[in-house]
């Protein structure tokens, strides 16, 4: 089981900047991948970024070049650095972690969720 706690979120204004956080703990596999996505209102859930423990990452192309995903992997944290935010980027922000081992990956694991509100 792993547990996943987010913080960082709030109101800000367009152009501005937030800074996000998700610390992991419990069972994590060597290698695995973190991850944020968001849902806006009345919207499905979406990748916003992911990262693998070697610093690889993956980002959604509404936020390619504003948004900086990181890790520390000796915390087990996840960073989401937010710049330049449009009222679009409204969601809440979830943290996510999947684990592979035994050949396999592992099931989803989510954050309790963080509201950015990106005000006009």
């Amino acid at each position: 089981q792993v547990q996943l706690v987010e913080s960082g979120g709030g109101l800000v204004q367009a152009g501005g900047s937030l800074r996000l956080s998700c610390a992991a703990s419990g069972s994590i596999s060597s290698i695995n991948v973190m991850g944020w996505y968001r849902q806006a209102p009345g919207k499905q859930r979406d990748l916003v970024a992911t990262i693998t423990k070697s610093g690889f990452t993956n980002y959604a192309d509404s936020v390619k070049g504003r948004f900086t995903i990181s890790r520390d992997n000796g915390k087990n944290t996840v960073y989401l650095q937010m710049n330049s935010l449009k009222f679009d980027d409204t969601a809440v922000y979830y943290c996510n972690l999947r684990n592979f081992r035994v050949m396999a990956w592992g099931p989803d694991y989510w954050g309790q969720g963080t509201q950015v509100t990106v005000s006009v």
